[in-house]
C-alpha cells in the first residue's frame, strides 16, 4: 500500500464526512444543544461506526451481502426506517428553539454510533472507494492502518468542528438559520430513507 493511496482515501473521506447527511445533522444538533464535550462524544461514535464499516468492506462483507441478500435487505430497511424517523422528528421540531440540555457523553457516543451503524450505504461507499484506491490482497497490518487512519480522521474532524460550533458567533449563526436548515436536512434525510426503502 502506497502513501499516495492513503492520501487519496483521506481526501475522499473528508469530502464524505463533510457532506450533508444524518451523521452531520446528528453531530451539529448535539453540539449546539448539549455542548462541546457531547459533540465530541457524538463524533467519536460516528467515527467508530464508520471505521467499522470500512473494516467490514476490507474484510469482504460486500461478498456476504451478495451471497445472503437478506442480510443487506434487513440492514437497509432498518437504516431507512431510522433515517425516516429522524427526518420526521427534525421537520416537526424545526421551529422549536434549541434548548441547552445536558447530554451524558456515553449517551451521545451511542447516539452517534447508531446513526452510522444503521446505514449500510456507508459500507458500500467504503467498499467502492477501497476498490478504486487500494490494491487487492492487503496485508493485515495495512488493513489495521487504514481502519485506524479512518477512525482518527473522523474523530479529528468532529473535534475541530465541535470546537468551532461551540463558539458564540457560530452557535448564534446556526440558531438563526435553524428552521431553514432543519427543513432542508429533513427533506434530504427523508428522500434518502425513501430511496433506501424503494430501491432494489
Amino acid at each position: 500500500m502506497s502513501p499516495e493511496s492513503l492520501i487519496a482515501f483521506n481526501l475522499v473521506l473528508v469530502a464524505a464526512i463533510a457532506s450533508p447527511g444524518a451523521a452531520l445533522l446528528c453531530f451539529i444538533r448535539t453540539t449546539v444543544s448539549a455542548g462541546r464535550a457531547a459533540g465530541i462524544a457524538t463524533g467519536a461514535g460516528l467515527g467508530l461506526a464508520a471505521s467499522m464499516w470500512t473494516l467490514a468492506a476490507l474484510l469482504g462483507l460486500e461478498s456476504v451481502f451478495r451471497v445472503f441478500p437478506w442480510t443487506y435487505t434487513t440492514l437497509k430497511t432498518a437504516g431507512a426506517l431510522y433515517l425516516l424517523w429522524i427526518a420526521v422528528q427534525t421537520w416537526r421540531h424545526a421551529r422549536r428553539p434549541v434548548a441547552e440540555r445536558a447530554a451524558p457523553r456515553g449517551r451521545a457516543f451511542i447516539s452517534g454510533l447508531l446513526v452510522n451503524a444503521g446505514n449500510p450505504k456507508s459500507m458500500l461507499f467504503a467498499a467502492a472507494v477501497i476498490l478504486v484506491v487500494f490494491p487487492q490482497g492487503l496485508a493485515a497490518q495495512d488493513i489495521a492502518l487504514i481502519v485506524a487512519n479512518h477512525l482518527v480522521l473522523e474523530i479529528a474532524f468532529y473535534t475541530v468542528c465541535a470546537l468551532l460550533l461551540s463558539s458564540g458567533p457560530a452557535r448564534r449563526g446556526y440558531l438563526s438559520a435553524k428552521p431553514i436548515l432543519d427543513r432542508i436536512a429533513a427533506t434530504l434525510l427523508g428522500a434518502l430513507g425513501l430511496r433506501l426503502l424503494l430501491e432494489r
